[in-house]
């Protein structure tokens, strides 16, 4: 193999490491993947929450990284913020609620 092709294979394999590398996760960055399902289950509480006459989307935020669905934002009164998280826990692929809502 001349020494070209051994350059041009050094560098592809390289590539490939390098693409691996960056799409991993790790305890404070998610993975691509990660990444992907994270947004899945804030589309669908976000979906939800629009749905349910009881909680007010527009005033509550949603945030998940790693299953972790953080809600934060004002709702009116407890019974409201206690549904949110109900709702977020029926969602598949969350794995915990952090619940900051703040009644006003």
């Amino acid at each position: 193999m001349s020494t070209f092709n051994r350059s041009i294979c050094s560098a592809l394999v390289l590539l490939v490491i390098l693409t691996v590398v960056g799409c991993a996760g790790s305890r404070t960055r998610e993975s691509t993947g990660e990444y992907i399902d994270d947004s899945v289950i804030t589309t669908k509480v976000k979906a939800l929450f629009v749905a349910d006459k009881d909680v007010k989307a527009g005033q509550v935020k949603v945030e998940t990284f790693k299953g972790v669905v953080q809600l934060s934002g004002f709702v009116d009164n407890a019974a409201q913020s206690q549904k949110a998280a109900q709702i977020t826990r029926t969602v598949r692929g969350v794995r915990q609620v952090k619940n900051s809502l703040i009644v006003k």
